[in-house]
């Protein structure tokens, strides 16, 4: 369930924006700065309800909270198929960030319940596979749509995203538990210890969100995590059209078999992180996407396009997995969700400046090249902040550690 709603709140009301942008902007009138705020816009919401709604389903628990967010999404996502200029569609990409951060956070760090340290990186990839799931669809179903439905057809996209994401927040209702205990279970790989250092019977500490110097460590290797990948993942199709001579239907290709390369990197890479620790995975992923950012502007031939995709496809949403898996590590299952709003504040900070920016830089020069050299500078930035990290001990020695704390 995890997975499905990182679908709907990301892979569809996220990256299913850039499949239909060009001829969203066609349909509207509007240029590459005005698309680059529309980006903005969603994730300014996202930016708003992503501290908020990690708060509230560390106080009220994920599920009500998770359910709730994806029907603010999927309310919001129709609303946007309704836009008939750019101001209201930037409100109604308002509202779907709002919807957006209200579920994927509460979702991503309800795996610190349900899962001990030593598989919360692995659990969280898994999840993170939802995002890869939106390339996937989006890549395979909106050229269709787009060719059936001819002007209106980006309308139709959102109409068909939007429904799937309410259903989506229903089945969230109806199968989501806020813990183990609920359903008379342990979490997964505790034993007979617990899954974590706080335990229910205490009150919540905020201030250990808050005064905790390794949780703001890790909200600045998100922010360069967020500025970086969303102006390759933002313009990913319009840079095929225009500069690659890609036709929608090759660019959608291209977008689904990015989609089906990423579909195991969050497990992949989460996995990894578990062995060899959080750091040196961010570090080896950070360098994997400077690479990929770097390729799609400089080596623009579909051999370079797609080595380019390839390569982000193999490491695209293993950053969010091990941040998940992260704040669960620092704080315990109890405080994670805060801990993860916190950080996906700074995260988003991150990712509604950069479409902006990257859009003028477009109109400014005519290119997207320099927009993409730019996103591939911020993410060998972050490979330098993230192994600043102090090291996380091993998740064998933390068994030990949480079973005495038991």
């Amino acid at each position: 369930m995890g997975t499905l709603v990182v679908f709907g709140s990301l892979g569809l009301a996220r990256f299913g924006y850039s499949m239909v942008l060009p001829d969203m902007q066609d349909g509207l009138g509007i240029d590459n700065t005005q698309t680059g705020a529309l980006a903005t816009a969603n994730l300014i919401g996202y930016l708003t309800l992503a501290l908020v709604g990690g708060v509230l389903a560390s106080r009220y628990g994920p599920r009500v909270v998770i359910a709730a967010g994806l029907a603010v999404a999927g309310a919001g996502m129709l609303l946007t198929g309704l836009s008939r200029g750019f101001a209201d569609a930037a409100a109604w990409r308002v509202l779907t960030g709002i919807g957006s951060g209200a579920s994927n956070v509460p979702a991503m760090a309800l795996l610190a319940s349900w899962f001990a340290m030593r598989r919360r990186g692995l659990a969280s990839g898994i999840a993170v596979a939802g995002s890869a799931l939106g390339l996937i669809f989006a890549g395979a179903v909106v050229p269709r749509v787009l060719s059936a439905y001819g002007d209106d057809g980006w309308r139709t996209c959102w109409f068909i995203f939007g429904g799937i994401t309410l259903l989506l927040a229903v089945s969230s209702l109806v199968f989501l538990r806020n813990r183990p205990a609920e359903v008379g279970l342990k979490p997964v790989g505790a034993g007979g210890e617990d899954a974590g250092p706080d335990r229910k019977t205490e009150g919540l500490q905020w201030g250990r969100v808050y005064r905790s110097r390794t949780v703001w460590h890790l909200g600045l290797v998100y922010v360069a995590f967020g500025f970086s990948y969303i102006i390759y993942m933002t313009f990913f199709t319009k840079h095929l059209i225009d500069e690659g001579g890609y036709t929608k239907a090759a660019a959608g290709d291209l977008f689904m078999t990015m989609g089906w390369v990423s579909l195991a990197c969050g497990l992949l890479w989460g996995t990894v992180s578990d062995v060899i620790g959080r750091r040196r995975a961010l570090v080896i992923v950070f360098l994997i996407h400077a690479a990929a950012f770097s390729l799609f502007a400089l080596w623009t031939t579909p051999a370079g396009f797609t080595l380019s995709a390839v390569l982000f496809g193999l490491s695209a949403w293993s950053i969010p997995a091990i941040m998940a898996a992260a704040c669960g590590d620092v704080l315990g299952p109890r405080l994670a969700p805060a801990a993860l709003g916190l950080i996906t504040l700074l995260f988003g900070i991150g990712q509604a400046v950069a479409p902006s920016i990257a859009g003028a830089m477009a109109d400014a020069s005519g290119s997207f090249f320099s927009a993409l050299l730019l996103a591939s500078g911020v993410a060998l930035l972050g490979a330098v902040v993230a192994f600043l990290l102090r090291p996380a001990p091993a998740a064998s020695d933390v068994v030990g550690q949480e079973a005495s704390e038991g």
